[in-house]
C-alpha cells in the first residue's frame, strides 16, 4: 500500500511538471480587441533558412515597400536572434475580407533576379507578425490513420522545378499570398480577438490587358469575374526582365479558439512519448547510481568507518588499507589551485543562471510569444549571478590557505567571458561579412560590454570580497609535510580513462531531450516544454554527483589521493560527448553546404564550454562534501 502511495505521488509531481510547461504560460502581451473595419498592422521580420542559418531583413530582398519603412522596438534576444522587425505594405481590415490586392509590379534586373534565386536555392522563408503571432503555413499530414494539420513558420520565398518535358532547373516565386486571419468573437461586445495567421502561397504568372497603371485589372486574377487563384499552375518564373505582380487574398474566419489558447495549436507536438522516453531513460539511470551510491555509504563506508575507529594499537594502524591511508594527504593542495578556484566560480555563475531561467520559463514568463525573452533573461542572469561566481571562487581559494583574492575576482571575472567573447566576435565577423541581420550591431556590442563591465565585473568582486571575509573552512584531517607516494594503479583507475567513462552517464542522462534542443537551435522549431527540460536538468545534477562520489571513492580507496582536479574533470568530461553528438547531428539533421554557415556551428563550442564548467563545478561539490564526510567521520591518532 505504501508502495503505491509513492508511486502515486511521483506519477503526480511528474504530471504536474509536464502540465505546468504544457498549457501554463503568460502570453507575454495583453489581448487586443478589434472592432469590424479596424485596421490590422502586419509587420515582415527576418528571412530565415536552416540551410544556411543567416537571417536577412526582410527588404534585403526587392520585396514591395511601404511609402516608409519602419523599425519595430526590439528586445536585446531579439537583436542576438537577428529578428529586424518592420512595418509591410500589406492593408489588413478587421472581419473584411479582399481578393486579388494588387501590392505592386517589379520588373527584375540581373542583380535582382540573382539575389532571389539565390534565396529561393538556399530556400529562405519570409517571416511575418500580426497581432504578436507568428506567420505560419498549414500542411496537412496523414497521421496514425487520421488527418492533421501541422504548422510550419514562415513561407518559402519561391521554388525550384522544371517545366513538363524539359530538364533545365527554374526557379519560380511565390508572388500571390492567400492570407487566412482566424478570430474569437466576444458575443456580447461583437469585439474579436486574433487568434490565428496562415497563409498559403502560390506562384502565379499574372496578366493583364493593355498597358499598366493603377486601375489595371489582371485576368488571372479578379474577384469581380470571380477568377480566384487557387493553385500554381501557370507559375512566375523568376528571370532577368521579367515582370512580377505580387497580390494577396486576405480572408477571415471564427475560430471557437480562445486568445488565452491561441498559441496552443503552433506549440503542437506529437512527440511527448519520445519525451517521457527520455525522463524514464533518464531515472533508471539515476536509479542505477543511487544504488551503487546506496551501497557506497550505508555499507561499505559504514563497514570501513566501524573497523577503523576500532583499531587500538599501533600494529594494527599499521595494516590499514583502504582510503582510510591517504588522511594526511587527501586535502593537499591540488595544482594549479588557482584556476581550479575561478573554474568553480564559473560553474556557480552558470548553475544559478540555467536554473533561475529554467523555473522562471516553466512557470511561464518566458513563452515563445515573448520573443527573444529566454536569451535576455539568460544573459541578464548571467551578469547578476556574477555575484555568486565571485563569492564561490574566494570562499574555496581561502580554504586553500590563498591571500590575494583580488586576482582571483579578476579571473572570475574575465576568464569564461574572454574565452566566450573571442569565439563570438571572430563568428560575428563572419555574419557581418555576409551582411546578415545576425550580425550583432555596434549599439547592442556596447551594451554587451558594458553588461559584462559595468555590471558582472563589479558584482563578480563584491562577492569575492564577501566570501573572503567569511572564515576559511577548516579542513577535518590535518595535512602532512611530506607528500605519500601514489602506488602503481590498476589500468582501470588511469586519470584518463576514469575521466571519460564519468562522463557518459551524465550525458545519457540528457541526449535525448539535448536531440529537440538543437533542433529548435537549428531548424527553427519552438520549444516550449520546460517542465520535462527541468526534471531532466535535475536529473542531470543528480547523475553528476553520483558519478563523481562514486569514482572518487574508487581512487581514495587505491591510495590516490589527487582528487581535486579529477572530481571536476571527471562529471565535466560530458562536454565532450555534447560536443561529439553535436557534431553527428551536424552531418545527419542538417543540411549546411556552405563554410560561414558551418562555421556558426561553432555556436556549439561554446555551449560545450558552459556544459564543461556546468557539471564539472556540480561534480567537484559533490566530492567536496562527500570527502569532507568520510574524513571527519574516522577517528585520526
Amino acid at each position: 500500500m505504501g508502495m503505491e502511495l509513492k508511486r502515486s505521488a511521483i506519477a503526480f509531481l511528474l504530471l504536474l511538471f509536464v502540465r505546468a510547461a504544457h498549457s501554463f504560460y503568460l502570453p507575454g502581451v495583453a489581448p487586443q480587441d478589434f472592432e469590424k473595419g479596424d485596421e490590422l498592422k502586419v509587420k515582415v521580420n527576418k528571412l530565415t533558412s536552416i540551410k544556411t542559418q543567416l537571417p536577412y531583413s526582410y527588404y534585403s530582398l526587392p520585396f514591395c515597400q511601404p511609402k516608409k519603412i519602419v523599425d519595430s522596438t526590439e528586445n536585446l534576444g531579439e537583436v542576438l536572434r537577428g529578428d529586424r522587425i518592420e512595418n509591410a505594405p500589406y492593408s489588413f481590415k478587421m472581419r473584411e475580407a479582399q481578393m486579388c490586392n494588387i501590392l505592386c509590379r517589379v520588373t527584375l534586373d540581373a542583380k535582382t533576379a540573382k539575389a532571389f534565386k539565390e534565396k529561393i536555392d538556399d530556400e529562405y522563408r519570409v517571416n511575418m507578425i500580426l497581432d504578436n503571432l507568428p506567420l505560419v503555413v498549414p500542411i496537412e499530414r496523414v497521421d496514425q490513420g487520421s488527418p492533421a494539420v501541422v504548422y510550419q513558420l514562415g513561407y518559402h520565398v519561391g521554388l525550384k522545378g522544371q517545366y513538363e518535358g524539359s530538364k533545365e532547373q527554374k526557379f519560380f516565386m511565390h508572388n500571390h499570398l492567400a492570407f487566412t486571419v482566424r478570430y474569437h468573437r466576444d458575443v456580447e461586445t461583437d469585439a474579436a480577438r486574433i487568434v490565428g495567421f496562415e497563409v498559403k502561397p502560390y506562384s502565379v504568372k499574372h496578366e493583364y490587358d493593355g498597358e499598366w497603371s493603377e486601375k489595371t485589372r489582371l485576368t488571372t486574377c479578379d474577384p469581380h469575374k470571380k477568377r480566384l487563384v487557387v493553385s500554381s499552375a501557370t507559375p512566375q518564373e523568376v528571370e532577368q526582365k521579367k515582370e512580377i505582380i505580387f497580390t494577396y487574398d486576405v480572408d477571415f474566419q471564427e475560430s471557437e479558439v480562445k486568445w488565452a489558447s491561441r498559441w496552443d495549436a503552433y506549440l503542437l507536438m506529437n512527440d511527448n512519448q519520445i519525451h517521457w522516453f527520455s525522463i524514464v531513460n533518464s531515472l533508471m539511470i539515476v536509479l542505477f547510481l543511487s544504488g551503487m551510491v546506496a551501497m557506497i555509504m550505508l555499507r561499505t563506508l559504514y563497514r570501513d568507518i566501524s573497523r577503523y575507529n576500532e583499531l587500538e594499537t599501533q600494529e594494527e594502524a599499521q595494516e590499514e588499507t583502504g582510503w582510510k591511508l591517504v588522511h594526511g594527504d587527501v586535502f593537499r593542495l591540488p595544482t594549479n589551485s588557482d584556476l581550479l578556484c575561478v573554474y568553480v566560480g564559473t560553474g556557480v555563475q552558470c548553475l544559478g543562471m540555467v536554473l533561475v531561467t529554467m523555473i522562471f520559463a516553466m512557470l511561464g514568463f518566458l513563452s515563445p510569444s515573448n520573443r527573444g525573452g529566454l536569451m535576455t533573461a539568460m544573459l541578464l542572469l548571467w551578469v547578476f549571478m556574477g555575484l555568486f561566481a565571485g563569492y564561490a571562487s574566494s570562499r574555496l581559494y581561502k580554504m586553500f590557505k590563498g591571500t590575494e583574492w583580488k586576482r582571483i575576482a579578476f579571473r572570475t571575472a574575465f576568464l569564461f567571458p574572454a574565452v566566450v567573447s573571442a569565439i563570438f566576435f571572430v563568428l560575428n565577423a563572419l555574419i557581418w561579412g555576409q551582411k546578415s541581420s545576425g550580425a550583432v550591431p555596434f549599439g547592442t556590442m556596447f551594451a554587451l560590454i558594458f553588461l559584462w563591465f559595468g555590471i558582472s565585473v563589479p558584482l563578480v568582486f563584491v562577492g569575492a570580497y564577501l566570501g573572503f571575509k567569511k572564515p576559511a573552512v577548516d579542513d577535518p584531517v590535518k595535512t602532512n609535510k611530506i607528500p605519500r607516494q601514489i602506488p602503481e594503479q590498476a589500468w582501470y583507475m588511469n586519470p584518463v580513462f576514469s575521466i571519460l567513462i564519468g562522463g557518459i552517464l551524465p550525458f545519457g542522462a540528457v541526449f535525448i531531450e539535448l536531440f529537440f534542443i538543437l533542433t529548435s537551435i537549428w531548424l527553427n522549431q519552438f520549444y516550449y516544454i520546460f517542465g520535462f527540460l527541468f526534471l531532466v536538468f535535475v536529473i542531470l545534477i543528480v547523475t553528476c554527483a553520483e558519478i563523481t562520489v562514486v569514482l572518487c571513492y574508487f581512487q581514495l580507496c587505491s591510495e590516490d589521493y589527487l582528487w581535486w582536479w579529477r572530481s571536476y574533470l571527471t562529471s565535466g568530461s560530458s562536454a565532450l560527448y555534447l560536443f561529439l553528438y553535436a557534431t553527428f547531428y551536424f552531418f545527419t539533421k542538417l543540411q549546411i553546404t556552405k563554410l560561414v554557415s558551418a562555421m556558426l556551428y561553432r555556436y556549439m563550442l561554446i555551449a560545450s564550454y558552459a556544459f564543461f564548467v556546468l557539471t564539472g563545478t556540480i561534480g567537484f561539490y559533490a566530492c567536496l562534501w562527500f570527502t569532507r564526510l568520510i574524513y571527519s567521520s574516522v577517528k585520526i591518532d
